[in-house]
């Protein structure tokens, strides 16, 4: 009898580009990143998944990489904070971070980028948080105030403890985000 393998060949899409690796079983989304793709913009903080530091989006959600298996992200959208800026151009996110100084030493920032980028889409999306006032879906999104933006990126931990300029930061991306809503909506019309 042949004994079990315990490594795997996967395909990772990460950042557009697909990537195909032989990785142990046990290897997490993580270390795959960082360690087998030189993608090291993603963080390894706690290695529990309590800081957020290792936040990127798989297909468009947040997840703590850390905890994700590599074979669990085969043929799943990954995004990195290398993947998020369009080109040369910032994403508003990262603008907004530079801005308004939403960073301290800067080793979380790649995972509130990240998890700020999935905030602003699941708000506009009308998902509620735990401050969410009227959480009927008719109710439609509630104000990004900073008490729902804090509540939102709660998951993400800074050590510097920039949260101020963090919850600025999204407040100005999210608003930036909903006018080239608008602009699109009024220019299809």
């Amino acid at each position: 009898m042949t004994p079990p393998t315990s490594s795997s060949t996967v395909t990772l899409n990460v950042n557009g580009e697909k990537h195909t690796l032989t990785v142990d079983h046990r290897t997490t989304l993580l270390d795959a990143l960082r360690d087998r793709l030189d993608l090291t913009g993603t963080k390894k903080g706690c290695d529990h998944g309590q800081c957020g530091a290792c936040t990127v989006l798989v297909d468009g959600r947040r997840t703590v990489s850390c905890l994700q298996l590599a074979v669990a992200s085969e043929d799943r959208e990954i995004t990195t904070v290398e993947g998020v800026a369009e080109g040369d151009r910032l994403h508003p996110v990262q603008q907004a971070f530079l801005d308004l100084d939403g960073y301290q030493c800067g080793y979380c920032t790649p995972g509130q980028i990240c998890s700020a980028v999935a905030v602003i889409e699941e708000h506009a999306a009308g998902w509620p948080s735990a401050v969410t006032a009227d959480v009927r879906s008719e109710a439609g999104p509630p104000p990004l105030t900073t008490e729902e933006i804090k509540e939102r990126m709660s998951g993400n931990l800074c050590r510097c403890a920039a949260y101020g300029q963090m919850a600025e930061a999204v407040a100005r991306a999210a608003a930036e985000a909903s006018a080239d809503t608008a602009v699109t909506e009024e220019t299809a019309a």
